[in-house]
């Protein structure tokens, strides 16, 4: 405002009414501003966060995802819980939106969420409900407690950065005050009141400089005495330059440089944690199929224990076998009982786990497809056939001699399956993709920052204070006074230049050696990493290897269970063996199909193991992954 102009216009009296006016405006504007309800706080808060994440994605990801920590209601656990009639402890098992709000709760506060997915799944409550691979991934990214838990991580990160952020964002106060008081103390007893309203604006700039200026008027006017009144109107302003220790943009910012960091780190490890949830409820879910298959070989061979029994009675009543053969086919029977109802239990308590990991009910009715399985299957079940259709009884001509050479011949690459790949190129792509890595490279940055941060720290401190005083208040005590107004050749000003020697600096001293410490274990713990990377992706290539000749043993294994099976009851059936031979070709059958299925299953978790220690596998926000296509680099193993 040009006050030289204004007071052309208006006496000194209007003038300073003037700006009450204004002042009492612009602190009903700040009022309105300022009040806004708990919702309106929470919104503003949620899109900020949404916003920086939004960035640091495309900064840490190169892509963007939608992210939200909302829970919808309708959220697979919850319509278990209240559609099959599970039991419960109480609201708090359904979900925060069902809890009774307590007193004084915030009006609108936790709202109604959006709907989920899993609104769409039929539930029959006398049924149980079946789902696939592919429902399991999506249901546990909506459902896992820890999945929401980890999303929540980076959205603190989020909100502790804006925080960081608003350090350098203009900050607008304001504040009004009404005192009425009565002094009764001297001869008269004197009562007035003393209004004032103040407004100020502070910022603090990255290069250290902080600034903060404040308008205040009061009105101090007397209730006794004839009521006199005098208005006070005062106006200051200060600076803060640092100039030696503290100074420097990047020793002012280091704290939100970390914070924009640290939501950089919280994506990354979240990223990970997708990818490695993933593997894990894949292997989870196909080691729930893989105990289902043994239930299922466990009753076939009860059942032919039981039909080995019954035939041994009726043999041993003709006359053709001993009762002790027929005692150890009871034996074996019973033992075959024991391991299905084994089998049984042991599939409850992993379907249970495996509902524990996807954030379900425990006592929810579910079973898994088992055409996931058997899709697995297939291949190794194809080889089986295979070497069933081509195999050909082997004469005394064709097999060589006992005292023959005898060459061991190692695995080699022919079957090798897809992510079979070069080991150098496996390692090369961990060290680029994995991002547990780039946090802890991240760290390493981070230790140098502090290293600098400590240093600076060591120094003389040299900082330029400056002030600027206009105007006056008005009390009680001063109500016969003029009316105060500003005048800025009239006002007060100071410079102030406040030197700190570096005299003594023990304690700033020790934290800089630490910081030059925490250097070397930042860099350690990239080493350690580095190696554990190395590691791990040689083991899992090696472990593959191991599982694809496994494989093939173990599908000859079955081959020639069967057969055993086969041959050994016409013998027993034709008197020419004992029962025993037939029971130990039936716990050899099994143990074969046991373990053709469960190194199925093992490769394909190992794949999958591969591609997320590889840093390859691509998992969506909706829990669903994108395998790596190892031809794209060209490093297939030949």
């Amino acid at each position: 405002m040009n006050l030289h102009l204004f007071n052309d216009k208006c006496t000194g009296r209007y003038q300073d009414k003037f700006y009450l006016l204004i002042l009492l405006i612009l602190c009903l504007v700040f009022v309105q501003i300022g009040c806004r309800t708990p919702s309106e706080h929470r919104q503003e808060a949620d899109k900020a966060a949404s916003d920086i994440i939004t960035g640091k994605q495309e900064e840490a990801l190169g892509k963007t995802e939608s992210f939200s920590i909302e829970r919808p209601s309708d959220i697979l656990r919850r319509r278990l819980m209240t559609e099959q009639q599970l039991l419960y402890s109480s609201e708090a098992s359904l979900g925060t939106d069902q809890l009774d709000h307590i007193e004084h709760w915030p009006k609108d506060e936790y709202p109604q969420a959006g709907s989920s997915p899993d609104a769409n799944i039929p539930i029959d409550p006398n049924k149980p409900l079946k789902i696939s691979l592919v429902d399991a991934l999506q249901i546990g990214a909506r459902n896992s407690d820890e999945y929401q838990t980890r999303k929540e991580n980076v959205f603190r990160e989020a909100l502790d950065l804006d925080l960081e952020r608003n350090a350098f964002r203009n900050i607008f106060v304001g504040q009004v005050d009404s005192l009425l008081s009565t002094d009764s103390s001297g001869s008269r007893t004197v009562s007035g009141t003393e209004s004032s309203g103040a407004v100020g604006l502070s910022r603090r700039l990255q290069s250290g400089i902080d600034l903060s200026t404040a308008l205040a008027v009061d009105l101090a006017n007397l209730l006794t005495q004839g009521g006199a009144s005098s208005m006070g109107l005062a106006g200051d302003a200060s600076i803060s330059i640092p100039l030696l220790r503290g100074s420097g943009r990047h020793i002012i910012t280091e704290s939100l440089t970390q914070a924009e960091r640290d939501v950089v780190y919280a994506i990354h490890e979240f990223e990970r944690f997708k990818r490695t949830f993933a593997v894990n409820t894949a292997s989870e879910y196909l080691s729930v199929l893989r105990q289902i298959d043994e239930v299922t070989n466990a009753e076939e061979n009860y059942r032919s224990r039981i039909s080995t029994s019954r035939r041994a009675r009726r043999w041993t009543d003709a006359g053709r076998t001993s009762e002790i053969e027929v005692d150890q086919a009871v034996q074996s029977e019973l033992g075959a009982r024991s391991r299905w109802i084994s089998a049984k239990e042991r599939y409850n308590n992993r379907i249970d786990a495996f509902k524990s990991t996807l954030g379900l009910p425990t006592d929810a009715l579910i079973e898994l497809d088992p055409n996931d399985l058997e899709e697995l299957r297939a291949p190794a079940l194809k080889m089986v056939e295979e070497i069933l259709t081509k195999q050909v009884s082997e004469t005394a001509e064709e097999t060589p001699p006992a005292d023959a050479p005898i060459e061991l011949l190692p695995p080699t690459d022919e079957d090798a399956g897809p992510f079979e790949i070069d080991e150098s190129m496996a390692v090369r792509l961990a060290l680029e993709n994995r991002l547990d890595l780039k946090v802890a490279l991240g760290g390493v940055y981070d230790a140098q920052r502090q290293v600098v941060v400590r240093a600076d720290a060591l120094g003389a401190e040299l900082t330029f204070l400056g002030s600027a005083d206009i105007g006056s208040s008005r009390g009680i005590g001063s109500v016969g006074a003029d009316d105060a107004q500003l005048h800025f050749n009239k006002g007060s000003y100071s410079g102030l230049l406040n030197l700190d020697l570096p005299l003594e600096r023990t304690a700033e001293r020790n934290a800089y050696r630490k910081s030059l410490i925490d250097l070397e274990q930042a860099t350690r713990n990239v080493q350690t990493l580095e190696d554990q990377i190395k590691l791990s992706i040689r083991n899992e290539l090696r472990v593959l290897l191991e599982l694809r000749e496994t494989l093939k043993i173990q599908a000859q294994a079955v081959v020639l269970a069967r057969k055993r099976v086969n041959s050994t009851t016409l013998f027993v059936e034709a008197g020419r063996t004992e029962i025993r031979n037939l029971l130990e070709a039936l716990d050899a059958l099994l143990g074969a199909q046991n373990s053709l299925t469960s190194d199925v299953v093992s490769y394909r978790v190992g794949e999958l193991e591969l591609q997320r220690d590889m840093g390859v596998l691509q998992v969506d926000e909706k829990g669903l992954w994108r395998e790596f296509s190892p031809e794209v680099v060209n490093h297939v193993k030949q």
